[in-house]
């Protein structure tokens, strides 16, 4: 099962990066903003599945911003589980402020107990690949969206 979910999850990985074919190398890397974020996550499912959590992006350049960080999506799934000590790293931010909005999710899933999880979300040019460990008990497939907006 754990082959399957690592293979889904690097195809997932492939896609995202081939759907955003954009500038030279040299032209992306000398505009982009160095940003990641730790977060914390907690997120329960049954058919729906609801996520909800906090974050600190920090980049490169000083600036930093708190997120409050909300997914919705639907598939088959089920389970409840909580990651700690999650890290993601922004591609082609050029301001802070581009890394708020909507990011599409799509991704497999299996755990019970400690388990760890590694995802890629796109929101047009912009980026973010996550990892985390947490605990819980996780089963499923979905399709969503996933949410950062600043924190009040």
């Amino acid at each position: 099962m754990k082959r399957h979910l690592l293979a889904l999850n690097s195809i997932l990985i492939v896609a995202a990066m081939a759907a955003h074919p954009g500038q030279a190398r040299a032209e992306q890397h000398s505009a982009d903003l160095d940003c990641t974020m730790q977060f914390s996550l907690s997120t329960w499912s049954i058919i729906y599945k609801h996520s909800e959590g906090h974050g600190l992006v920090t980049c490169r350049d000083g600036q930093s911003m708190h997120v409050k960080i909300v997914a919705r999506g639907g598939g088959l799934t089920v389970g409840k589980s909580r990651i700690d000590d999650g890290t993601g790293r922004f591609t082609d931010v050029h301001s802070i402020s581009e890394v708020l909005g909507h990011y599409g999710s799509a991704g497999a899933h299996a755990g019970a107990g400690k388990a760890g999880e590694a995802q890629v979300l796109t929101k047009g040019e912009v980026s973010l690949a996550l990892s985390g460990t947490g605990r819980g008990i996780d089963l499923g497939v979905d399709i969503g969206e996933v949410t950062l907006s600043r924190e009040k």
